[in-house]
């Protein structure tokens, strides 16, 4: 198993401590009844962090894990991962 590189590992970190962040935020907003479109606003907001936090573990899944995969000639496993994710990704 390989996990993030360090950089990318510490990329990750930072994009879900801020979505953390902003989702309290967002739990405050709702406790004082804030304006419904500024709390969709951030909604989205946190929605685009955990994407980009995704897209970053699966390029690093496919960049190693995937890659190691196939020069030991078992890729097939590592494949059908990949395609659930994409799938689930699609929806």
């Amino acid at each position: 198993m390989v996990v993030l590189v360090q950089e990318d590992k510490k990329q990750v970190l930072n994009l879900l401590k801020t979505a953390r962040g902003q989702t309290e935020g967002i739990i405050r907003m709702v406790e004082d009844d804030r304006y419904c479109v500024d709390i969709s606003k951030q909604i989205l907001s946190v929605q685009a962090l955990l994407k980009k936090a995704n897209l970053k573990v699966i390029d690093q899944h496919i960049r190693h894990c995937v890659y190691e995969a196939f020069i030991e000639g078992n890729s097939d496993e590592k494949i059908n991962e990949v395609m659930e994710l994409i799938d689930k990704y699609a929806k």
